[in-house]
């Protein structure tokens, strides 16, 4: 919780410049907007991330990661019952091919791993999450056609944030023994403030414009990937034939995805 308040408050702080210039316009659209503002809020700033502090406090990274390997397939379930985008087979491939990937590294090459996985309620909260973030993406359609992407981040960021106050005094945390805390790991606080947060938020959302929430899902399905070619170059850890197979499943799993064609369903 308290990770997600300094997060979403360093953030909150980044974009300051944007609220007080374009104060007008962005007080008009939560008027006009309040109700869709206020789901994209609570679903992409003060839910998702802070469910999935939770649950990692109680299951391991494999288990996380491979429930976050489906949030493409909810982005596909959810996109057709609320956009009515149908799916073609050509990109139900590609899905099933990425997520093979995804597994493929996450156990090693091993599949007989599968069965030495061990659940536990931290990862009903993984999954949560993963819906949360799934539904998040497919309702960013309706954000309103009067704000910008920097506007409607802004915006989404000090709904979003101020529920996050609301939940943090009601568990009872304390501000000032906790800006102990942020003076002493301020470095972390700023990183998540910018490259998970600032940026990452406005390439998913510039990449949710441009080529639709199902494709873009499926780039969720790099993260294992990125997360081992990281390791490999800041913690010395080896890549291993199993990450060149997985990489190769995704890659053409991606690949399948971005030329497909959904059609839209007739109402």
């Amino acid at each position: 919780m308290q990770l997600a308040l300094f997060r979403w408050l360093g953030v909150a702080i980044l974009v300051l410049p944007i609220l007080i210039k374009r104060f007008s316009n962005i007080i008009a659209a939560i008027k006009s907007n309040f109700i869709i503002l206020s789901i994209l809020s609570i679903l992409g700033i003060a839910t998702f991330n802070t469910l999935l502090y939770v649950g990692l406090n109680y299951t391991t990274a494999t288990n996380a990661l491979l429930i976050n390997s489906f949030i493409p397939v909810l982005i596909l379930v959810f996109s057709y019952f609320i956009l009515k985008i149908k799916v073609n087979i050509k990109q139900l491939i590609g899905i099933l091919l990425s997520t093979c990937g995804v597994i493929f590294i996450v156990v090693k090459g091993e599949i007989t791993h599968l069965s030495q996985i061990q659940f536990n309620h931290g990862d009903f909260w993984i999954i949560s999450s993963s819906v949360t973030w799934a539904l998040y993406t497919v309702l960013v359609k309706f954000k309103p056609k009067s704000l910008n992407d920097f506007e409607f981040f802004t915006t989404i960021v000090y709904m979003g944030l101020f529920w996050l106050v609301l939940v943090y005094s009601f568990m009872g945390y304390s501000p000032s023994s906790d800006i102990i805390l942020y003076q002493k790991y301020y470095y972390f606080f700023i990183y998540v403030a910018v490259f998970p947060s600032v940026l990452s938020y406005y390439f998913w959302h510039q990449g949710i414009r441009r080529i639709g929430a199902n494709r873009a899902g499926q780039f969720a399905h790099l993260m294992p990937l990125f997360g081992a070619t990281l390791a490999y170059i800041f913690l010395g850890e080896r890549l291993h034939s199993y990450h060149i197979m997985g990489a190769i499943l995704i890659a053409i799993g991606i690949y399948l995805s971005l030329f497909s064609k959904p059609k839209q369903r007739s109402a």
